[in-house]
């Protein structure tokens, strides 16, 4: 008799994903570009790319550089703005049936936040929102929205206020405390949260002594950040009573686990698909086959499961 495949589906703030594999904002463009190599109904969903109110250019290069085990990214939001991902890319996902598309938003302000949720409200297709909080509020004087809880806490109320579909709050790792931040935007209404976001890093050329990065400073992202990833994501969950979406250096089956039994409920797959455009898939894939060896019947059984 064939042995059962296991329950890989998983579920949060209403939706269901068909695996806990999703591919990072970012990383996957507007997921259309990754038609072709990807089956994009065969992972539990995407992120596209940080949505502006208007269209941004980004920082100028060099904007992206390797480090030992990792990445060093200081892109600057680039993106064709959410109108024109509504009226360019949106059409084309929604010709792919069992795709989930779930849209990141940022801004620079209160404002611009809450415009790019009200645009993409009467949109077709979008099965969450992703609130990137980790952008400098200019209206602050350039303070992280994430780095203060009563920034965040104002940002997620109204973001949630606006919103007709669950909002998935993206968390900064540069803060002293996970938990409070956690626990901040929970109190505000955020139905999910996502983290870890990149690190703050610099990268110096010995060589002419300057910044490797044209913005000098970048984010830090890949392995080398995952196993301080793992443990926001257990402090997080701690704190908190909402799903978590975790994410930080995932870049196989095992670590997807790792971070399952941490306390999230889905993994989110980033700098892994520059290596490797079907990172997230294959990972998808070995998940299957990992829960199969291991005898875990349900692949949600998996959340929070780390013995102590």
């Amino acid at each position: 008799m064939k042995p059962t495949a296991p329950d890989m589906r998983v579920r949060f703030a209403g939706l269901e994903l068909r695996n806990p594999i999703i591919a990072a904002s970012g990383t996957f463009g507007y997921g259309i570009e990754f038609n072709e190599i990807v089956a994009l109904n065969r992972i539990g969903g995407f992120v596209v790319k940080g949505l502006s109110r208007q269209p941004m250019a980004g920082n100028k290069s060099p904007r992206l550089i390797e480090t030992a085990a990792g990445m060093l990214n200081a892109i600057g939001l680039q993106n064709i703005g959410v109108q024109g991902f509504i009226e360019k890319k949106l059409p084309e996902l929604n010709k792919i049936p069992g795709c989930v598309v779930i849209a990141n938003v940022f801004g620079y302000a209160v404002e611009d936040y809450i415009a790019v949720i009200a645009a993409l409200n009467d949109a077709e297709g979008v099965a969450a929102y992703e609130l990137n909080a980790s952008c400098p509020n200019t209206s602050h004087g350039g303070m992280v929205f994430g780095t203060d809880p009563d920034l965040l806490y104002d940002l997620v109320r109204k973001a949630k206020a606006a919103s007709q579909r669950p909002l998935i709050v993206k968390l900064s790792p540069n803060v002293t405390s996970i938990s409070l931040m956690a626990r901040a935007a929970q109190d505000a209404g955020a139905d999910v949260l996502s983290l870890v976001n990149t690190f703050l890093a610099l990268s110096i050329d010995v060589e002419t002594r300057r910044p490797r990065i044209a913005n000098m400073t970048g984010g830090l992202s890949g392995p080398a950040i995952k196993p301080i990833a793992v443990r926001m994501v257990y402090e997080a969950s701690k704190a908190v009573r909402i799903p978590i979406l975790g994410m930080g250096g995932v870049s196989s089956a095992e670590d997807a686990v790792e971070f399952m039994l941490a306390g999230a409920t889905a993994v989110q797959v980033g700098t892994a698909n520059y290596a490797d455009p079907r990172a997230t898939e294959n990972i998808a894939n070995g998940l299957e086959k990992w829960c199969s060896q291991h005898n875990v019947a349900k692949v949600a059984d998996l959340t929070g499961a780390m013995q102590i």
